[in-house]
This record gives C-alpha cells, sequence and structure tokens, in this order.
C-alpha cells in the first residue's frame, strides 16, 4: 500500500469472485494510451481488479471493456472506473458507471460465480438506496 492511501481492502463490503477475462484499460487522460491488461483477477459489484506490469496513479479515471466469449459470440461490458490502489501484482479500480446492458451482464456473472445470489441482490438494493 502507498503511503498516504486509504486501504481500501480494509472497507471491502461487497462481494468479490475470482474472475478472469481479457481487459482493456482506456485512461481518459490525455498522454496515457490504452492497454490490455494480463488478466482480470477478481470483481464485485462496485470494482475490479486488473493484473498488469502497468500503473496509472491512483485517481486516474478510465474506461474498462471486458471481452467475454463463448463458442458461438462475444460480448464487451463498457464501464467506467477509477484507479483506486495499486500494488505488485496490478491495479484495484472502483466502477463510476455502467451502461444498463452491460450492468445486467455483471449481476448475472456475480450471481454465476458467488454462489450467494441473495447476497448479491442485497448488495444491489444497497447501492440503489
Amino acid at each position: 500500500m502507498t503511503e498516504g492511501h486509504v486501504d481500501y481492502r480494509e472497507k471491502r463490503q461487497n462481494l468479490r469472485v475470482v474472475f478472469r477475462v481479457e481487459c482493456t484499460v482506456e485512461p481518459m487522460v490525455e498522454g496515457l494510451e490504452p492497454f490490455k491488461a494480463d488478466s482480470t483477477r477478481d470483481i464485485s459489484l462496485k470494482g475490479l481488479y486488473v493484473e498488469t506490469a502497468k500503473r496509472l496513479p491512483v485517481d486516474t479515471p478510465c474506461t474498462l471493456r471486458l471481452r467475454l466469449s463463448g463458442t458461438t459470440s462475444e460480448l464487451i461490458l463498457t464501464i467506467k472506473a477509477k484507479v483506486v490502489r495499486t500494488d505488485g501484482q496490478g491495479m484495484a479500480f472502483l466502477f463510476e458507471a455502467i451502461d444498463i446492458d452491460s450492468f445486467f451482464h455483471l449481476k448475472n456473472i456475480l450471481y454465476y460465480n458467488s454462489g450467494d445470489p441473495a447476497r448479491i441482490d442485497n448488495e444491489i438494493v444497497a447501492v440503489k438506496g
């Protein structure tokens, strides 16, 4: 943890699930180029951790594009986020905006991988409230 920054691991309230998928990080700051992360590590209703050798400064706004592919189709989830933490393996992002279609797919990813759909429903209610 970088000195002077909040330890977000202490404040986690949302269930995180292991989720490995291709992710493109597009910084919304002039002069910073988009890049593909090595992989995602985990995801929650409010955030995502990506494994990558690249580091962006904390609070950098980004667009994340998660590529979901099946045997016959491909889907890209687009999420506005900001960097909240970096460490030796990568970066943690906090979601700031997500379109309704991407949110629907995110919810289903969490339902399927969490083993606790009721908890996900409770988290959604808490976010809306």
